[in-house]
Parts: C-alpha cells; sequence; structure tokens
C-alpha cells in the first residue's frame, strides 16, 4: 500500500450538526417544517443537490423544479456560514491520519462535497495539513459512486488503485472503490444513507479511523521470518 483516500462527511468529520443546521435554515425560508438532525443525517453522502432535493421531498409538497433551484442556493447561503460551526473530527481521526502519514502513505480526501465548501472545512477542523491532495466533485466532474474520483486520487498521490485503499462510510464509497479497483474498508459510525454497512461489499467495516489505519499498516509489513 501505498496510499489511503478517505471520504470526509461521516468518516473523517462529524459534518451532520452544521449540515442540518443549513437545512433547517433553508425550509424555513421555503416556509416549510423543519427536519430532525437525525433525519438530515440520513440524507448526507451524495452530494448537496440529492441532500436538498430529500429535504424538500421529506418536509414539503410534491418538488417543483422552481422550489430546487431556489432550496439550492438558500442552502448554499446558510451552510457557507454554518460550514465548520459545529463540526469536529471522529475521535481519533487525527491520530489515525498522523500514523498513516509516519508510516510514509500518501493521504487524499475523496469527497463528494464541492470544493468552495470542502477546502475550508479542511482548514478550519485542522485537517487540511494531514492530506497530500483533495479531490472534490466539482473539480471532476462525477460523483461517487462513479470511479474517477478515486481514479483521480491515485493519480496525483503518484499510486496505482491497487496500491490505493479507500477508506469510507456507504455504498458510494465502496461501489467506487471497487469501480476503481481499491481496496475499501467502510466505517461503522458514519453516514451511510440509512444503510447498514454491514451489507454493503467491502474489505472490511471498522469501528474507528484508528482501527483503519491498524488494519492498513499490518497488512503493509513483512512477514515475519
Amino acid at each position: 500500500m501505498k496510499a489511503v483516500l478517505l471520504d470526509l462527511d461521516g468518516t473523517l468529520l462529524d459534518t451532520a450538526p452544521d449540515i442540518a443546521a443549513a437545512a433547517n435554515a433553508m425550509l424555513a425560508e421555503q416556509g416549510l417544517a423543519p427536519l430532525p438532525a437525525a433525519a438530515v443525517r440520513d440524507f448526507i453522502g451524495s452530494g448537496i443537490p440529492k441532500l436538498v432535493e430529500r429535504c424538500l421531498q421529506a418536509s414539503g409538497p410534491p418538488l417543483a423544479c422552481a422550489r430546487l433551484e431556489s432550496a439550492l442556493r438558500s442552502f448554499a447561503t446558510h451552510y457557507d456560514r454554518l460550514n465548520g460551526r459545529s463540526s469536529a473530527p471522529f475521535p481519533g481521526a487525527v491520530a489515525a491520519l498522523e500514523r498513516l502519514r509516519a508510516a510514509g502513505l500518501r493521504l487524499a480526501c475523496v469527497t463528494n462535497k464541492a470544493s468552495a465548501f470542502t477546502l475550508p472545512l479542511l482548514e478550519r477542523s485542522g485537517l487540511a495539513p494531514y492530506l497530500d491532495a483533495v479531490v472534490t466533485a466539482d473539480q471532476v466532474g462525477r460523483r461517487k459512486p462513479d470511479p474517477q474520483p478515486f481514479l483521480h486520487g491515485c493519480r496525483l498521490l503518484g499510486a496505482s488503485p491497487a496500491e490505493s485503499v479507500v477508506i469510507g462510510d456507504s455504498a458510494n464509497d465502496a461501489e467506487g472503490a471497487r469501480a476503481a479497483g481499491c481496496p475499501v474498508l467502510l466505517v461503522s459510525y458514519g453516514y451511510s444513507e440509512g444503510r447498514d454497512v454491514r451489507t454493503i461489499d467491502c474489505d472490511g467495516v471498522v469501528d474507528t479511523l484508528g482501527e483503519a489505519a491498524e488494519r492498513i499498516l499490518s497488512f503493509r509489513a513483512p512477514a515475519p521470518r
């Protein structure tokens, strides 16, 4: 293994509080009822347009294109204001990144979030210095589960897909990694869009990023003589 490609929301950072707050501010502007934070959490994973669409469908009458366009602008305004305010790395995430970097692995964040939100969030959370590259959906023009974000990440890190482990939290990560030819681990605590990650085809489910680092480094180590 030469590289690790990490999902952002639900894997590295707990961003649900800020996303839920922005979603409910958007719903209020649309004259719709707020949603429980847990409901919004289950909508995270396929990018902001899909999240906003799901919020509108869950809170209001049948979706209209005009409402979706207005809601997307509203959400972007509120999320720009709230992005990173209550988000925090999951327990053990920073220590895991430090350990992987110390072992000589190159690290990239691969996310369906737009770069306008991703880059400030990584800076505010203190994770930016640990990453050698950041791949966003708008940068590549494709969203996970399309393999292109992962393939682009591999190219940036100078590693083949077979040498690059994906760590994510959903079927989008697992399916995209499989299509790219990367091994994949899924975390049990993330945003899996309401699906049990243990039902998703992957190479292992871990409870912490520390456990993921342990598996990767153990696999990397030479066999004892």
